[in-house]
This record gives structure tokens, C-alpha cells and sequence, in this order.
């Protein structure tokens, strides 16, 4: 059975998988990734159409100077782009996003396992912890860049746009990122957290089992041939 300290540790390290867990759930399941303000122009007025989207979902209003501008729209994000690049990257970007997740549920696993168990000297144990913790970090770190890439220079909300309003001109575009989109960086926190918890872990019982030696290599040397 583990010690007290084991347990306590590992417990910790847990809930903190279970912490980065559910915050992918919630960055997966939120539309608040980022709003994109694009100018447009057509052939009777000019504005604005203003598009706030997640993985999933998204909804978008446009606002003209002069006429009428049409109503608010509700919007699948893969069923309106087709087969494009920005579609291909979006994709990607989910791909990893899942990958992270899959990666928590695991750490989430091994840390519990940990807490109840001593499976020092195999995979289960906190090398599986820091394997699954630095794959998640790095899954989730590709999806942002991703996503940054595909909505900054592969222009996803302009291609939005143009699916949405087909008869407008698009004249610029600024972008505002969201806290789903920021959450990640909490993601990737809880993962560095949760391996300084194991390694402090692994440290403080390195420790401990080198004070064990120091009667034995300082006894006199009568003593330990007796």
C-alpha cells in the first residue's frame, strides 16, 4: 500500500488532471474562440458583418451604413466551409484538441491508480504520468497555433463571411480572441502542475531513501563487520 504522502500527492496531481479534463470539455463545448470584425463593402453600401465562432458553432450579425442589413445568422462552422484548406486545418485543430483530451483521461487515470497502488518500475507509474502530461501539453499547444494559423493567414473568417454574404467585398479584418481560445493556455498549466507534483513527489522519496543509507555507510566499521 502507499503511504500517506504518496496518496496525498498523487490525489493532487489527480485533481488537476481532472482540472485540465474539464477544462477541454468546456473549451470543446464554448463558441467563444474569437470575433472577427470584417469591413465590407457591396454594390449599394458599405459596414461591417461581425462573426463570433467556436469549433462547432458560431453566429454573426452585419451592420451597413446605408440599407438594409439582414438578420442575424446561426451557423454550423463545418457545414459552411466545404472542401477547403481552412476546413482541413479546422479539422486538424479538433483532431488535437480530442488527442488532449484522450491524454487527461489517462493522466486522470494514472494518478488515481497511483494513489491507491506502487507501480514504480513499469509505465503505470510516473513515467506514464509525465508521458501522457507532456503529449497533452504539446497536443493542445499544435491545436492553438493551428487555429491562430487558420484564422490569422488562411483568412477562416473571411471565408466565413464570404459563405454567409456572398455579395460582399471584404476590406479588412481584426480578430479578438476569446476565453475559449485562452483557456488553453490554463490547459497547458495544469499539465506543467500536475509533473512538478510527481516530481516533487519522486524528489522528497529520493531523499528519504538516501537519509535511510547514511547510518549504514557512517557506522563504524566493527560494528557492520558484526
Amino acid at each position: 500500500m502507499p503511504t500517506r504522502k504518496k496518496t496525498s500527492m498523487f490525489l493532487l496531481s489527480f485533481l488537476t488532471s481532472l482540472g485540465s479534463l474539464v477544462v477541454i470539455c468546456c473549451i470543446l463545448g464554448t463558441q467563444a474562440w474569437v470575433t472577427s470584425t470584417i469591413a465590407i463593402r457591396d454594390f449599394a453600401s458599405n459596414g461591417s458583418v461581425t462573426i463570433t465562432y467556436g469549433l462547432f458553432r458560431g453566429k454573426s450579425a452585419q451592420e451597413l451604413n446605408h440599407g438594409l442589413a439582414e438578420l442575424p445568422k446561426k451557423f454550423e462552422v463545418l457545414g459552411i466551409l466545404n472542401n477547403s484548406s481552412q476546413k482541413t486545418l479546422h479539422l486538424v485543430a479538433i483532431l488535437f484538441l480530442a488527442l488532449s483530451l484522450f491524454t487527461s483521461l489517462l493522466s486522470s487515470g494514472f494518478t488515481l491508480y497511483n494513489s491507491i497502488s506502487n507501480p514504480y518500475q513499469t509505465f503505470l507509474g510516473p513515467v506514464g504520468v509525465y508521458t501522457w502530461n507532456a503529449l497533452g501539453a504539446s497536443f493542445i499547444f499544435v491545436a492553438m497555433i493551428l487555429f491562430v494559423g487558420n484564422t490569422e493567414s488562411n483568412h477562416l473568417s473571411e471565408k466565413l463571411s464570404q459563405t454567409l454574404y456572398s455579395t460582399v467585398t471584404n476590406e479588412g479584418t481584426t480578430h479578438s480572441y476569446g476565453y475559449s481560445f485562452w483557456l488553453i493556455l490554463l490547459v497547458i498549466l495544469l499539465n506543467i502542475v500536475t509533473v512538478v507534483i510527481v516530481i516533487f513527489y519522486q524528489k522528497a522519496r529520493y531523499q528519504q531513501k538516501q537519509e535511510q543509507r547514511k547510518p549504514m555507510e557512517y557506522a563504524p566499521r566493527d560494528g557492520i563487520l558484526f
